[in-house]
Formats: structure tokens, C-alpha cells, sequence
């Protein structure tokens, strides 16, 4: 059984992510505020990451849709710098984040004299998301298949088995570490590469690359 268990595929599979209204908005900066204390952990974490999966028309320096609220609806540049610079993958938990954030605002309202105020049409509404997942049919069986595979792989792919995975897996693992961790060979060092990435600051084609560079380097020469 175990070893059945150790040299399973890896199965390459593929998501979208469906936003979802909570009703819950914000019109300037202590409503926003309000808003971070209420809304479940799934909305903070739709906030920072959903914007990987859809089209993008801000500054591309503002990867959150927090601080690219602050900038465009609130013209609060300042704001908007402090929140693009929080990075989720610093913290150990949807909750630290979220505490992160409200203390940023926090912060920026002790500094304010005059609260500022979007337009109507330009309130923050938050959501959250269900995600999707697509068996797209395609099995890797050894670690040296990721050199071809991997440069193939939708961004989406990217997504759900680099940055969503680490939170379906208990340790704070991606797919491919769970699945290297897994097998008899030994691939601590990759694993400590794949850990040491943080997929916030690039895009998913950007990370796809890094992780076909790095699965070039190790199996390059190993592929079938």
C-alpha cells in the first residue's frame, strides 16, 4: 500500500474562480475598515489572489484590490503603497492578514484629518469565490516530466497547484511538493527551492516560467 501510495501520478488539473456578492461595501476608508472586520476569511483571500485569474486594467505595482481601491477611488497614494507592499504569503493565516490590514488603515485614519470618500459608482464591494476545479486529464508519473509539462500548463493550472494548493495542504504546501514529499526519491532540495518562491509579487506566467526554469535545472537532463 505504501508503495502504491508513493508513486501515484500526479494529476494536472485546472480551476476558475466564481466571484460571488456579500453585500457588503464600503464608501470610504472607516467602511472599508468596518468591512475587513466582518467579512469571512475567503473575502480577504479572494481580494489578494483573484486578480491573478482575471483581467487586469490597474497599475500592476497595486496587487491588491485594496490598495488599487485606495489609489483609483480614493486618491490616497500614500494608503495605496502601504497596502500594495503587504505580502499574504508573510502571514500565517487569512486572520493575521486580516489584522495586518486593519491596522494599516487604522494607522492612515490617526493621520487623516478629512476622511476621504470614493463616488458612488466607485464603492469597494466585496466578494468572495467558489472555486471551480477541471480534471484536464493529464498525468505526470515521474518528477522529470514537469520539464515538459510544465511550460503547457494553463496559468490557471498554475494557480491551483502553486498558490491555492497552499491552503488545501495542512504543512503550507504547493501540489508539486506535496506530491515530490511523497515519493521515494529524495528531493529535499528542490522542495526547499519550490518553498523558498513567492508567487505574490509575479505574474502567473511569470511564475510559470520561474517553475519551468527550476524543473529544467533539476531533471533537464533526466527526462524520458
Amino acid at each position: 500500500m505504501i508503495d502504491q501510495v508513493q508513486t501515484k501520478p500526479f494529476v494536472v488539473r485546472d480551476c476558475a474562480l466564481i466571484a460571488q456578492a456579500i453585500g457588503v461595501r464600503a464608501q470610504n476608508l472607516r467602511e472599508l475598515r468596518d468591512g475587513l472586520l466582518a467579512v469571512e476569511p475567503a473575502s480577504i483571500y479572494y481580494h489578494f489572489w483573484g486578480s491573478r485569474l482575471r483581467p487586469r486594467f490597474d497599475d500592476p505595482e497595486y496587487n491588491n484590490d485594496f490598495a488599487a481601491w485606495a489609489r483609483h477611488a480614493l486618491h490616497d497614494w500614500v494608503l495605496a503603497e502601504r497596502l500594495a507592499v503587504i505580502d499574504p504569503t508573510d502571514t500565517e493565516d487569512m486572520e493575521e492578514l486580516r489584522q495586518d490590514l486593519v491596522e494599516t488603515l487604522e494607522e492612515r485614519l490617526d493621520e487623516t484629518e478629512v476622511v476621504a470618500w470614493s463616488h458612488r459608482d466607485q464603492q469597494f464591494h466585496f466578494l468572495t469565490s467558489q472555486i471551480v476545479v477541471f480534471d484536464t486529464h493529464k498525468r505526470l508519473h515521474e518528477p522529470a516530466d514537469l520539464v515538459a509539462a510544465m511550460p503547457l500548463m494553463s496559468r490557471s493550472s498554475v494557480f491551483y497547484h502553486f498558490i491555492d494548493a497552499r491552503r488545501r495542504h495542512a504543512e503550507g504546501w504547493d501540489d508539486f511538493r506535496a506530491w515530490l514529499n511523497g515519493r521515494p526519491e529524495n528531493h529535499t532540495e528542490l522542495s526547499q527551492q519550490l518553498a523558498d518562491i513567492d508567487p505574490f509579487f509575479s505574474t502567473l506566467l511569470e511564475l510559470r516560467n520561474q517553475l519551468a526554469d527550476l524543473f529544467q535545472e533539476h531533471f533537464g537532463g533526466r527526462q524520458a
